[in-house]
């Protein structure tokens, strides 16, 4: 490739630290395309034939179908995926192979190749997150009433129902989905024809390549479109902050499914034994989910310190952006995936929810709603007089709502019997109907609009 120039082969190690076939050969459809495209607007501009332009298209087609079928042989010696294919390209068809790579470099070419790889990747992972948002919908709504508690500090703070916990990951998913759908709209102009860095004095036709490519418009700036790698980070941020989201629920399984908590039952599907110890159910799927965000966000560390000092314009450092790439991509794709099948697998225990939900007296604060709205006591006062009367049911190891009333009067004199109709943690939770709140009718509702939207996105047929 470099006879013009260079009279001597790279030594082996250049060759060994250069060569990037090795991952960068997942580009190949992309590259076809992009290729495709590129040899169809040099034949409408007049700068190729159009014989030329059909040869190199249906070469193109013959390489892109060895490759899907396994056959082709990719060389090391040819460094990437780009010099491959076109070196098989003019073994192919001869001359016109030549004429492919006319107001074009390797530094827009693969610029062009990323975007539309990482435009597909981010296709699929908010597919398959949107299936993952409609397994806990449906999970919602079966257990839009099953009373759980719910923790600050990981200590019972108040009653929530399952469904509505539920719906808080679906919540975050909902955004994850955006951040993606943003990084999609913003890499979403063609860099191909910048050419090296400074464009090209052929008469190419860049609007013609963006639109047969999909792309919304070309790129405005020769020396930004082949600097850019803003894209992939921007794609690994948000894969980075939806694998935090996905950890931390694995997190909850992993807790929830211990016979301290009992909360959930996972089944063989998604549990692993031990070598010695024959009782255990371990849940590996999770633990393996909760770790992917090592992976995923190291990535994005990773090519955030490859860019932060390069100058404009290409380097061979962001030959660096692929495989940390490829690896967080492919490791989110399988911890969403593992997820999706942990929700549809576990099986809540609401008997084991509710009398956690009772616990730690978590309806206390419902206990100074009632004085505030009832006795029109200052809520500063009304958590002291609760402060005391959950200290009497603790010194009776009593839960709130089994306290004598006439306890209760020995601190508040004030307080009726109607006290009793919101100590329960089933009345807690059908008590907060505001908007955003756990009550059963807001998860139903909830969970109901989140169904027509997520469905809504299914492709049709």
């Amino acid at each position: 490739m470099w006879g013009g120039r260079f009279s001597a082969s790279p030594a082996e190690i250049m060759e060994e630290i250069n060569a990037s076939i090795g991952f960068d050969k997942r580009l190949a459809p992309q590259d076809i395309a992009a290729s495709k495209a590129h040899a169809a607007m040099l034949a409408e501009t007049g700068i190729i034939e159009k014989a030329d332009a059909a040869a190199i298209i249906e070469g193109l087609d013959k390489v892109g179908a060895e490759i899907a079928e396994g056959k082709f042989a990719f060389s090391r010696a040819l460094e990437d995926v780009h010099m491959n294919v076109e070196s098989r390209l003019k073994e192919l068809i001869g001359t016109p192979a030549g004429r492919l790579h006319t107001a074009r470099s390797r530094n827009d070419q693969v610029a062009t190749d990323f975007k539309l790889y990482v435009r597909d990747r981010i296709d699929a992972l908010s597919a398959a997150l949107a299936m993952l948002q409609l397994a806990m919908v449906r999970k919602a709504e079966e257990h839009a009433a099953t009373v759980m508690p719910g923790f600050t500090h990981l200590q019972p703070a108040q009653p929530v129902t399952f469904g509505h916990h539920m719906l808080a990951y679906v919540e975050m998913l909902g955004r994850d989905r955006g951040r993606l759908a943003d990084a999609r709209a913003r890499l979403n102009e063609c860099p191909l024809g910048a050419a090296a860095l400074a464009g090209t004095s052929f008469p190419i036709n860049r609007h013609l390549t963006a639109e047969t490519l999909g792309f919304s418009k070309p790129t405005d700036n020769s020396l930004d479109s082949v600097s850019d790698r803003d894209f992939i980070l921007e794609t690994l941020a948000a894969a980075s902050i939806c694998a935090v989201h996905l950890s931390r629920f694995a997190e909850e399984i992993v807790l929830w499914s211990t016979p301290q908590f009992g909360f959930i039952k996972l089944s063989d599907k998604f549990t692993t034994g031990s070598s010695i110890m024959p009782q255990k159910r371990n849940p590996d799927a999770a633990e393996l989910t909760r770790a992917k965000v090592g992976r995923i966000a190291g990535a994005f560390q990773s090519l955030l310190m490859v860019m932060k000092g390069l100058p404009l314009a290409y380097s061979k450092d962001m030959q660096e952006d692929k495989e940390v790439a490829f690896d967080a991509l492919d490791s989110l794709t399988l911890a969403i995936a593992a997820t999706t099948g942990m929700v549809d697998d576990m099986q809540p225990q609401p008997a084991t929810l509710l009398a956690a939900a009772g616990s730690g007296y978590s309806t206390a604060t419902d206990l100074a709603d009632w004085l505030v709205r009832v006795l029109k006591m200052p809520f500063r006062d009304a958590h002291h007089v609760t402060g005391r009367i959950v200290a009497a049911a603790e010194a009776q190891n009593l839960p709130l709502d089994k306290l004598p009333l006439a306890d209760m009067q020995a601190v508040e004199p004030r307080i009726t019997a109607d006290v009793l109709t919101v100590l329960s943690p089933e009345q807690s939770v059908e008590s907060r109907v505001s908007h955003g709140g756990t009550a059963p009718q807001n998860v139903v509702k909830m969970a109901a609009g989140w169904r027509k939207r997520l469905e809504s996105d299914q492709p049709k047929g």
